[in-house]
């Protein structure tokens, strides 16, 4: 009989994983409080594949609102404001 294991992750791995700077993976951690450690190992915080996934969703938003406010202050609002 064999058990699923979940493979659990540290910062450092899912950094990695999503080919991103470690201090991007700590600030998405340390500011979106629903994503939580599914184990701790010692000091090490360990992470699921869920929230692997919740950062690269809260990586992607962050790329989106950085373009946003990059394109508004270049003057490429595309509101209408004039």
């Amino acid at each position: 009989m064999q058990k699923n294991v979940p493979m659990l992750r540290t910062p450092g791995v899912i950094a990695h994983e999503l080919g991103e700077p470690l201090h991007r993976i700590l600030y998405v951690l340390q500011t979106r409080r629903f994503i939580t450690p599914s184990a701790r190992a010692g000091r090490f915080r360990l992470y699921g594949r869920e929230a692997v996934v919740l950062i690269r969703q809260e990586l992607d938003a962050m790329d989106v609102r950085q373009e946003e406010e990059s394109l508004h202050d270049q003057g490429g609002d595309e509101g209408g404001n004039r």
